[in-house]
């Protein structure tokens, strides 16, 4: 029997200066630990992947934020942070998904029906990207 694999969209390209449309910097800093020098938007829509920078130019934490098929969502969420493999992660509402460990800091990612967050950050703290995560989802009604 023939199976049909949903592909994950792409992995998000800062193209332009930001702010992010749903997140503030100052929000960022404190979450993550570390001041906010730039930051820098995809040209995804509706919903800007958005890059945050420290003020040595290097990124610090990435936002990325699909809507559109379920099963795209949860490709995205199992190419990012595998559920078989990572911890899992639930936020209220029947968000999940999984949160790991990377080699540059951690992954959150969690999806609801035909939605995705994914939060990386260089900190090595999932509760960290957690937290972005959930103001994320809050900010825009997901």
């Amino acid at each position: 029997m023939p199976t049909s694999t949903v592909q994950p969209p792409g992995s998000p390209v800062a193209v332009g200066e930001g702010p992010c449309p749903y997140l503030e910097s100052a929000f960022v800093a404190d979450a993550n630990g570390q001041r906010v020098g730039k930051v820098r938007v995809s040209a995804d829509v509706p919903h800007p992947a958005c890059f945050f920078y420290r003020g040595d130019g290097k990124v610090q934490l990435t936002v990325q934020v699909y809507v559109g098929d379920p099963g795209a969502a949860k490709a995205l969420v199992d190419r990012e942070a595998p559920r078989s493999t990572s911890n899992p992660a639930e936020l209220p509402g029947g968000w999940a998904g999984g949160a790991q460990p990377t080699d540059s800091g951690a992954v959150y990612a969690v999806a609801k029906g035909g939605a995705a967050v994914v939060i990386t950050t260089n900190q090595a703290q999932t509760i960290k990207a957690k937290r972005v995560a959930e103001r994320t989802i809050a900010a825009l009604g997901l």
